[in-house]
């Protein structure tokens, strides 16, 4: 069979969206779907927002891009915003939360370096992470389903089990530079970050001068209820690689970093053809607009209490398929009993009963649903989820 002109690196299912209104997509054929999968986390305020699309139309008509030789006010705009709101001095724009992460990785090493300590590089990472598909992101993590045939990978990481402290601490030696870990795991499973394991790595970087970074790609900008996730842990990181809901639709990711972290981040040493361009900076402030509006964030909290009850008043009645609910805010999962296959789940929720969502490892399906929800959205999903696992056979067994 000859290869199709869209490289076949995605497992594309038969639906093919063509529009978006609200927390609906509409496919070629005219079937509307509820989405509770946004773009896995990318659609804060669901589709066709007027104050996303008003900003973009206009930016457009303004100005698109520049060269990042010039001065950047709007840049500078969105980038003191972002200040203001999170514990960060400085940040650096990028196009994509993998490149978000690249920028991380590299401002993490080149503080050591900056310190003196070049031998500082090496990055203790965690089973099942997800930080994006470059060499860097793969290298990250130790998952064979990213690595495989792209070896030889980036030296420089280490590996410890998600929430198990004590094994992190037990892998620092003379050359680590300090841990990046997901908040809250979003591919690997909804795995939420424990108190202690996460505070504990924030108290080994301050006893060791090493560097705390955090991937709130999908966790951060008002996912879980709080505008980053590390607020829920009452700690800051160093750095923290940020993007999908940052631009709600539009491609945009930023690294973050205070001023002690980002000291060897000088002229020469980063840069992105396309990132901070006027366009993405119009759509990145449009969104902050609408989340920074009081209540927004005591919405998602409201939302996200409400769709996480009546998750768990449903699963009784469907104990066959379903185990538990994990994640908090509008960030959950369902974890599925043993011998379900979550892509055979969410394929069966799309095909045959028009609800968008996302698997996830660890047997896992993702609700992500847009942060602009409503009560009657919330009650549409349940009653398409519970009828989807009244009708739903597995595979192996149909």
């Amino acid at each position: 069979m000859a290869t199709p002109a869209l490289m076949p690196v995605y497992p594309r299912c038969g639906f093919r969206p063509v529009r978006g209104e609200g927390c609906y997509l509409i496919g070629e054929d005219g079937q509307r779907y509820l989405d509770f999968a946004a773009g896995i986390a990318v659609n804060a305020l669901g589709h066709g927002h007027p104050k996303l699309v008003e900003a973009i139309t206009e930016q457009a008509a303004t100005l698109m891009h520049v060269s990042n030789l010039y001065g950047s006010p709007q840049g500078e705009a969105l980038a003191q915003r972002i200040v203001d709101n999170s514990f960060a001095d400085t940040v650096f724009f990028t196009n994509s939360g993998t490149e978000a992460v690249e920028c991380a990785i590299k401002t993490a090493r080149r503080f050591h370096y900056a310190e003196g300590n070049p031998q500082k590089h090496k990055l203790i990472t965690f089973n099942n992470a997800f930080h994006g598909r470059t060499m860097g992101a793969i290298s990250a993590t130790n998952q064979p389903k990213m690595r495989d045939g792209f070896e030889p990978l980036l030296p420089g990481f280490a590996y410890a089990p998600f929430n198990d402290l004590d094994a992190a601490l037990a892998l620092i030696d003379d050359e680590t530079a300090g841990f990046m870990v997901e908040t809250i795991q979003g591919e690997g499973g909804v795995s939420v970050g424990t108190p202690e394991f996460i505070k504990g790595l924030r108290e080994a970087c301050d006893e060791k001068g090493l560097m705390l970074v955090l991937d709130e790609v999908q966790c951060g900008y008002a996912r879980t209820g709080k505008m980053w996730a590390y607020e829920h842990y009452g700690i800051t990181p160093d750095i923290m690689a940020v993007a999908k809901g940052i631009g709600g639709g539009f491609p945009l990711g930023a690294c973050l970093a205070t001023e002690h972290a980002a000291k060897g981040m000088v002229i020469g040493t980063h840069g992105s053809t396309y990132g901070g361009n006027p366009l993405a900076m119009a759509a990145g402030n449009a969104i902050l607009d609408v989340m920074l509006e009081p209540g927004f964030l005591d919405h998602v909290n409201a939302m996200g209490d409400r769709l996480r009850s009546a998750l768990e008043q449903m699963i009784p009645n469907h104990d066959h398929l379903f185990a538990e609910v994990r994640g908090k805010g509008l960030m959950l999962g369902i974890k599925l009993k043993a011998g379900n296959e979550p892509r055979e789940v969410v394929a069966h929720l799309r095909d045959h009963h028009g609800l968008l969502t996302v698997a996830a490892g660890e047997g896992v399906v993702r609700i992500l649903p847009p942060l602009v929800i409503g009560e009657e959205h919330i009650a549409e999903a349940i009653e398409r989820l519970s009828e989807g696992a009244r009708t739903f056979a597995p595979a192996a067994a149909s």
